[in-house]
């Protein structure tokens, strides 16, 4: 049973975390981590069965994909506080030489992360790669991938969405964080992005729909997600997140897509997010 206190605790220190790297190099993006904070928390302190001592084959243990890769903050802090590597490295965010790039890379080696994000579009086809590679070798573990709703403009999302259905790939759980902000403003205006459950289904996808800034709710539609896998359709699960979620100033809007705080807001910011886990 998952302990729901806890994994809040993790999210809130995740938030901390994320507007601190990003205030201390003054580049980043705040929003969309913020949002996703309780996801990545609740998937990686309860839902997915991953190993720490990291190896990049990633036989006998669940894997995640990060296709939106802009939000590696929370990606980063998830993966410090989760043990991956030391927290204080967190500090080395998005400066020179440092393993903790601005969008994940591979060739850092940093443990962690299997794929290279820093176009959108691609992660789909990764995820699928790294399942069906499961099914190959009898690994009945599975594959997570998340995806920015703006991201599901690219054509290869969809190429890859329809590969999945015709091949079965029943091990992996696709989450789309559907917060309908993207960097030029709402996805409606930019390109709207339609009936997405029905899209997906269409494609012939099982789909949930979750809250994804309710960590109750998203550990129990993670959970059952798992539960439908090995049934022969993907599962695509659509996260209704608010952009920058936990900070009162930058909820809600794309303007804190891909900007920093200042000394002021950084206070502002941490007064309302508790510490937790302590501060690197």
């Amino acid at each position: 049973m998952a302990d729901i206190k806890h994994l809040e605790d993790v999210a809130s220190q995740l938030r901390r975390d994320i507007v601190r790297m990003v205030h201390a190099v003054q580049s980043g993006h705040p929003g969309g981590s913020l949002g996703c904070a309780d996801f990545l928390a609740a998937l990686y302190f309860s839902v997915m069965k991953h190993n720490t001592e990291f190896s990049m084959d990633g036989k006998n243990e669940d894997l995640f994909f990060l296709s939106n890769g802009h939000i590696s903050p929370v990606f980063y802090s998830t993966l410090a506080r989760a043990g991956y590597f030391p927290v204080k490295e967190l500090a080395t965010f998005r400066k020179i030489d440092s393993r903790l790039q601005g969008h994940p890379t591979t060739h850092e080696h940093l443990p962690g992360v299997r794929m290279a994000s820093g176009s959108l579009g691609q992660g789909m086809s990764v995820a699928i790669g790294a399942a069906l590679t499961k099914k190959l070798n009898g690994d009945s573990n599975l594959v997570f991938s998340l995806h920015g709703d703006g991201e599901l403009q690219e054509g290869q999302c969809w190429e890859a969405i329809m590969f999945a259905a015709h091949h079965k790939v029943d091990n992996l759980i696709s989450t789309v964080d559907y917060n309908g902000q993207q960097i030029d403003g709402s996805t409606k205006k930019v390109m709207n992005l339609g009936d997405l459950r029905a899209k997906f289904e269409a494609f012939d996808w099982k789909v949930l729909e979750m809250d994804g800034n309710n960590m109750e709710n998203v550990v129990s539609t993670l959970e059952q997600a798992k539960s439908l896998t090995g049934k022969g359709q993907p599962i695509c699960i659509l996260m209704k997140t608010q952009m920058g979620n936990g900070i009162d100033f930058m909820m809600g809007s794309h303007e804190w897509h891909g900007i920093a705080p200042n000394d002021e807001q950084l206070a502002k910011a941490l007064a309302q997010v508790p510490e937790t886990l302590g501060d690197y």
